[in-house]
C-alpha cells in the first residue's frame, strides 16, 4: 500500500498527487499500456504513474509540477527550477543548449561528466579546455584554479559561459566562490555540474551549495546523495546571467514527452524531507563517517581524503601506500555484499548518503580493514591517473556553422525537416547535397515550417567540421 512513513506529502504536491492517484484508483484509458496490473509483467510496474493523466490532469490543470519546482528554487535560494526524470545528463545538455548559439566559446573543465560534453556538442558551442589542479599528496583533482579560469577567459573574452564540476567524482570541493568571482568579473554565468552534491548545505558541517556561494546555475542528481528514484534530478538556477526562456526552452527540446510521475514525485519528496529533516539524518551519518576516516586513517599507507576540500559525506582511499590492489579489495567488499561507487587500483569511493546508518558505516569501515590486511603488499609510488593529467589538444571544433549553399559536400551535424510532414531532408551524418538544399528551399517558398534546424530561415547549417 502506497505510504508516506514522514508525513510529507504536505509540502510535497507531487508525491500528494502520486499518493491520491493509489487512493482513487482510477480506470485510466491513457498510457502507460500496464494499466497499473501487476498480473501481466509482475511488480515491476509498481509506482509508475505517469505525469499526464497521472499525477496531474492530461492539460496539466493542476499545476503540480510547477508548484513543486516553485518549493525546490525556494529551499535552494534561486528563482527557477526544472525537474528531470533523465538525470543530470538531461540537465547538463539542456543548460548548454541555454548558455550560446553555435560557434560560441565556453570555458570548461576537461573533468566534466560526457553528457556536459556531448552537450557542448549538441548546442554547437567549442570547448576552451581547463583542468583541475591535482593534489601531489593523493593524486585526485581537486577543483580548477580560479587563476586558470581568469587567464582563459582573458584570452577568450567572447566566452559565454564558465563550466565546471564540484564536487568532483571522487568527493573533492574546489573554490567555487572564487570561481564565481572570477566568472562574474568578465561578466559571464558560472555553471557547476553538481550531480553528486544535492545534499551541500543542508546541514552546517558540510559545504554551502554552489548556488549560496555564487553560481548561477546548478545541476544536481536527487537519486546520487538524496532517497529520490534513479534518474530523478533538479536544474536550479537565478536569472540574470542566464536568460530563463531559453533555460526552459533547453529543458523542453530535451525531455521526454512522457514523464515518469513516480520519478518526479520522489524528487518533489526528497526535497520536502531534505528541507525539513536534513540536518537531522545527516548529522548522525556525518559522524559516522569521520569514525570510520579516523580509524582507517590508522592503517600504515593508507591516504583518507579528509579536510576542508573534500566532502564530509564521501569516503576516498587512496591505496598505493599499502601495497593493495583496490581491484581485489573491491572484490572482497562485493563478497561481503558491500559494492562501492568506484574501485580500481589506487582508488576506492563509497558513496555514502543521508539514507545509511551509522551501523552501516561501520559495516564498511570493517570489512575495508579487514581486506587492506589482507591485500596488504609492497608500496607502490603514488602514479596519478591520466584521466587528470592529460592535456588535450584541439584539432577541430565538434562542428560549426556555414552558409547553407556552402554546406553542399559537407556532412550535416543536425536534423532539418520541412513541417509538416515533419519527415527529415537531411539528418546528422547525412551529405549536404544541391537536391537537399533545393528541396528546402522549395519547401520553405511554399510555406511550410522549417522544423528542427538551428536555423529555420535556413540561411546557415550545421555541419561537421573538418
Amino acid at each position: 500500500m502506497p505510504s508516506d512513513p514522514r508525513g510529507l506529502r504536505a509540502d510535497a504536491p507531487l508525491l500528494d498527487a502520486w499518493l491520491r492517484f493509489h487512493e482513487d484508483a482510477p480506470t485510466p484509458f491513457t498510457i502507460p499500456g500496464h494499466k497499473q496490473r501487476h498480473d501481466l509483467v509482475g511488480d515491476v510496474v509498481a509506482g509508475d504513474v505517469p505525469l499526464y493523466a497521472g499525477l496531474d490532469s492530461m492539460k496539466l490543470s493542476r499545476g503540480v509540477l510547477a508548484e513543486a519546482e516553485r518549493r525546490a528554487a525556494r529551499a535552494w535560494g534561486v528563482d527557477l527550477c526544472r525537474f528531470s526524470v533523465g538525470g543530470s545528463t538531461h540537465g547538463n545538455q539542456a543548460v548548454a543548449l541555454a548558455l550560446g548559439r553555435p560557434g560560441d566559446e565556453v570555458v570548461v573543465s576537461r573533468t566534466l561528466h560526457r553528457s556536459m560534453l556531448l552537450g557542448l556538442v549538441l548546442a554547437g558551442l567549442v570547448p576552451v579546455w581547463v583542468r583541475p589542479e591535482v593534489d601531489p599528496a593523493h593524486g585526485l583533482p581537486v577543483g580548477v584554479a580560479p587563476t586558470a579560469v581568469d587567464a582563459a577567459l582573458s584570452e577568450h573574452p567572447r566566452a559565454v559561459a564558465v563550466l565546471v564540476g564540484d564536487p568532483s567524482y571522487v568527493g573533492t570541493v574546489g573554490d567555487v566562490a572564487r570561481l564565481a568571482d572570477v566568472a562574474h568579473a568578465h561578466d559571464v554565468p558560472l555553471v557547476v555540474d553538481a550531480a553528486w552534491g544535492a545534499h551541500l548545505g543542508f546541514h552546517p558541517d558540510l559545504p554551502p551549495h554552489a548556488l549560496a556561494l555564487g553560481a548561477d546555475v546548478v545541476v544536481t542528481s536527487a537519486h546520487k546523495a538524496l532517497p529520490a528514484v534513479s534518474q530523478g534530478a533538479l536544474v536550479l538556477a537565478r536569472s540574470g546571467r542566464i536568460d530563463p526562456r531559453r533555460l526552459d526552452a533547453g529543458v523542453e527540446a530535451t525531455a521526454t514527452t512522457s514523464p515518469a510521475g513516480g520519478i518526479l514525485a520522489s524528487v518533489d519528496a526528497a526535497r520536502a524531507l531534505l528541507e525539513r529533516d536534513g540536518a537531522s539524518l545527516l548529522g548522525p551519518v556525518l559522524d559516522a563517517v569521520a569514525a570510520a576516516r579516523a580509524r582507517l586513517a590508522a592503517v600504515d599507507g593508507l591516504v583518507v581524503l579528509d579536510g576542508p576540500g573534500a566532502d564530509p559525506l564521501r569516503l576516498t582511499l587512496v591505496l598505493p601506500g599499502t601495497g593493495a590492489d583496490g581491484n581485489a579489495v573491491e572484490a572482497d567488499l562485493l563478497r561481503r555484499g558491500l559494492p562501492l561507487e568506484m574501485a580500481d587500483r589506487d582508488t576506492l569511493c563509497a558513496m555514502v548518503t543521508l539514507a545509511d546508518t551509522p551501523a552501516g558505516v561501520a559495516a564498511l569501515a570493517d570489512a575495508l580493514l579487514d581486506s587492506l590486511a589482507r591485500r596488504r603488499g609492497p608500496a607502490r609510488a603514488l602514479a596519478p591517473s591520466g584521466v587528470w593529467a592529460v592535456d588535450p589538444e584541439a584539432a577541430s571544433t565538434p562542428r560549426e556553422t556555414v552558409p547553407l549553399e556552402a554546406a553542399v559536400g559537407r556532412v550535416s551535424a543536425e536534423l532539418v525537416a520541412p513541417y509538416p510532414p515533419g519527415v527529415p531532408v537531411l539528418a546528422p551524418g547525412e551529405r549536404v547535397t544541391v537536391a537537399a538544399v533545393d528541396a528546402l528551399h522549395a519547401a520553405r517558398a511554399a510555406g511550410s515550417r522549417i522544423a528542427y534546424a538551428a536555423d529555420p530561415t535556413l540561411a546557415r547549417l550545421d555541419v561537421v567540421a573538418h
